[in-house]
């Protein structure tokens, strides 16, 4: 029987005591304990599986972490953190107290910089490049692995345009396996389909024209060709491009041929490999399916209406749309500032645009929702999917700054529903026209109604909404997490006290109603599921200030700080906005 290699490395330094031909074996272990873990774990599988052999690659010939390797999106990175010293805790991946499930400086140091978003890996890799040289420490390789769809973005191509001009010492390798969560999509897609292919001849290409020492393209799953490739890069000076391809999901049957799927397939049999089915059917809609069902309605009503989406037809349901009107539903790849500036240029043309982008992901194309959009007063219509907290995936994705962040925006409508209906109603509202562009927020998960699907309903623009009249303090919500102000007083015994006000409308604010409430309360709670420091909250103290009521206000939401990992159940709880926690502050007051 052949000995458990896995078991034997703790760090980088032990996998390079083994000889070459051991290493198809480990790579075989490697991915059976990811398996094994993200089975009944959960997490991002896929990605990982399909860079298993470069992984090991890396860290057998480079001298990690003396050598510095940045990952780019960082869930390819679980074969890394195994093989790095984090193998007994890899089980507790993504869960509250546990290991990230992306590359953390905090956590290892061969984390070397934080990847939770793509494209950046290259603009990192280069920056420690270029410090690297400053300080004379001319020895050390500098590593970029960008994947998934990643080298599509404007980014990454900023930061080639730069190494091109340098003799730092950075490789970049391109993990090209045509698929981000969704395949990939662009000119760029085809061109290195066209590489891959050999049809493309070498003297046109593109990252040698840059100034890269370009190599490949060369199977990524074949260990003895990526050592000898990456020895003899090694030992080279300057800017480096190797270019490998990949599987995604690679080793497991299923994985490799359903890939958006088991991206993050949820819990599944590590044996069969067949997703364990979740009985769903009597349950609240998800709230991007409502969106993605919904604009499928209203397109069929409406045919100016086009939908965009930076490489998340699948997150954001934006795929309903592309499977019955293709020619008016658009992925512009991991692209976000050309997704919105190309909203803004249709909108220009009197087309009617839902751009539907990750909250977390707006936050990079602010620029664009500022100068292309708003300055303009051009009405696109903002879909933010994941508001609020998202859970496992942590800090890099949770979607809490969006109303600080936009909430100082002229022209900017924002709008928060309480629940799949209102989703449903304002979604149906912003493509009759408004004056303005508007960004409506709503989170991951599920809704609160089963029979969601009720005829469309026009809102009034700038309207809060009284959900309780009660006697002493009012409390103030905006969104869904309304719902678990509603289930907390359902329990309190001195719900006669509060009054409850849903604020849709974060902007503009209902004032003719906020006057009323300070007028005939002693007392106002805000609570949002976003940041409290320029938050909903804010907005209402601010209102109190310029109209000088001196009632006393507490803010609930999410504290100045990066909230980590965990489920959204479990840091609600962490953020007092669950439904026990509310009952608790209810009952106190």
């Amino acid at each position: 029987m052949e000995s458990n290699l896995l078991n034997t490395i703790q760090t980088p330094a032990d996998l390079r005591k083994l000889n070459p031909a051991q290493l198809p074996q480990l790579a075989q272990e490697l991915r059976d304990f990811i398996i094994d873990v993200v089975s009944v774990k959960e997490g991002h599988l896929g990605a990982s599986l399909g860079v298993t052999e470069l992984t090991i690659a890396l860290h057998y010939v480079f001298n990690t972490p003396a050598d510095l390797l940045v990952w780019d999106v960082g869930h390819q990175a679980y074969g890394h953190k195994i093989l790095t010293g984090r193998k007994d805790s890899f089980d507790t991946n993504r869960q509250l107290g546990g290991i990230s499930g992306f590359p953390k400086r905090s956590e290892s140091e061969y984390d070397t910089f934080g990847t939770g978003h793509s494209s950046t890996s290259i603009s990192a890799a280069l920056g420690m490049a270029i410090a690297s040289q400053i300080k004379g420490d001319l020895e050390k390789t500098h590593i970029a692995v960008i994947g998934d769809a990643s080298i599509a973005s404007g980014m990454a191509f900023e930061g080639l345009n730069h190494a091109g001009v340098t003799d730092a010492n950075l490789l970049v390798i391109l993990n090209d396996n045509a698929i981000g969560i969704d395949p990939s999509v662009g000119a760029l897609k085809h061109y290195l389909t066209q590489v891959k292919e050999g049809k493309n001849p070498r003297q046109n290409n593109m990252i040698k024209s840059l100034n890269f020492d370009y190599t490949g393209p060369i199977d990524g799953h074949d260990l003895p060709l990526l050592i000898k490739e990456l020895q003899r890069l090694k030992n080279k000076k300057g800017p480096k491009f190797l270019h490998i391809t990949t599987t995604k999901g690679k080793g497991l049957k299923q994985a490799e041929e359903n890939q958006v799927k088991y991206h993050a397939p949820g819990k599944f049999d590590k044996l069969t490999g067949e997703v364990l089915a979740i009985a769903d059917a009597h349950l609240p809609p998800k709230y991007q399916d409502v969106f993605g069902l919904t604009l499928v309605e209203l397109a069929e009503q409406n045919d100016r209406i086009i939908g965009i989406t930076p490489a998340m037809p699948s997150g954001s349901s934006m795929k309903f749309m592309m499977e019955v009107f293709p020619e008016r539903a658009i992925d512009v790849g991991i692209a976000e500032q050309h997704a919105v500036t190309l909203a803004a240029g249709m909108a220009t043309q009197g087309m009617v645009v839902f751009c539907n982008i990750y909250s977390t992901f707006l936050q990079r194309a602010y620029d664009q929702v500022i100068h292309d959009v708003a300055l303009q007063n051009l009405p696109v219509i903002f879909c933010l999917d994941r508001a609020g907290i998202v859970g496992e995936d942590g800090a890099t994705h949770h979607g809490v700054f969006d109303i600080a962040y936009l909430n100082c925006i002229p022209n900017l409508i924002i709008f928060a529903p309480l629940n799949e209906a209102e989703l449903r109603n304002i979604l149906y509202t912003a493509q009759l026209g408004l004056p303005h562009p508007i960004a409506i927020r709503y989170p991951r998960g599920r809704g609160e109604n089963v029979n969601w699907q009720q005829p469309f309903k026009k809102i009034e623009t700038g309207k809060a909404l009284q959900l309780q009249l009660g006697t002493t303090t009012a409390i103030l919500s905006t969104g869904t997490i309304g719902n678990n102000v509603t289930k907390a007083l359902a329990q309190v015994d001195n719900a006669a006290i509060f009054s409850h006000y849903h604020f849709g409308f974060v902007k503009p604010l209902d004032e003719n109603t906020l006057h009323s409430i300070f007028k005939n309360h002693a007392k106002i709670i805000t609570i949002e599921d976003g940041c409290v420091t320029g938050g909903f909250g804010s907005t209402i103290i601010s209102f109190a200030a310029k109209n000088n009521y001196n009632l006393k206000i507490s803010t609930l939401g999410i504290p100045d700080e990066f909230i980590e990992h965990g489920s959204t159940a479990q840091l609600q709880q962490y953020c007092s906005i669950d439904v026990n926690s509310l009952k608790d502050i209810f009952s106190l007051c």
